[in-house]
């Protein structure tokens, strides 16, 4: 069984009767075990990837599309999406996944704060992992990006399933009065 990781969160999910790694911005894990990849999206997005053929699945956790220094070099850490993009699939390479193989679901990217809509955040992400999956010639089989709700994800790697939640916000200002 492959373990491939960055993300170390796991706990035991009785009502899946399975194994979960959540996974934290910055984060990704790899597997071939019949377990689950969870984590809860705003503005971030999550690539799940997974080959179909070898049951070998991953995903990963972004906060930015690409990290720029003053110098123009980009920042090699997986809180950016270029970076977090590259070593998983790399990282599914080298456990034995075929680049051929290899399809994607995508979730995230949501202006889920006011603030956020002026800048965009979530859209950037969004549309930087479409194009970076089109550019590596990664089908998108299934995605649920930008709007104004957070998610929560839950991924299947050894088969691709996914259980999406919409987390929508009750703002209930009579508490506070």
């Amino acid at each position: 069984m492959i373990d491939s990781q960055f993300a170390s969160n796991l706990y035991f999910d009785p009502y899946l009767n399975m194994e979960v790694v959540k996974l934290l911005p910055g984060e990704y894990f790899i597997t071939s075990k019949d377990m689950v990849l969870s984590t809860v999206l705003g503005s971030c997005v999550s690539a799940c990837i997974y080959d179909q053929h070898s049951k070998i699945g991953g995903m990963n956790h972004f906060m930015l599309p690409d990290r720029k220094n003053d110098d123009g070099f980009s920042i090699e850490c997986a809180r950016f999406g270029e970076y977090a993009m590259d070593i998983l699939i790399h990282e599914l390479l080298k456990s034995g996944a075929y680049r051929r193989n290899l399809v994607a679901k995508v979730f995230g990217g949501g202006n889920v704060h006011p603030a956020m809509t002026t800048s965009e955040i979530g859209s950037q992400n969004a549309r930087f992992v479409k194009n970076y999956l089109a550019a590596h010639d990664i089908s998108i089989l299934a995605a649920d990006l930008e709007g104004l709700y957070p998610r929560k994800i839950y991924f299947f790697p050894e088969n691709g399933r996914i259980l999406l939640k919409k987390l929508y916000v009750l703002r209930n200002d009579t508490i506070s009065e």
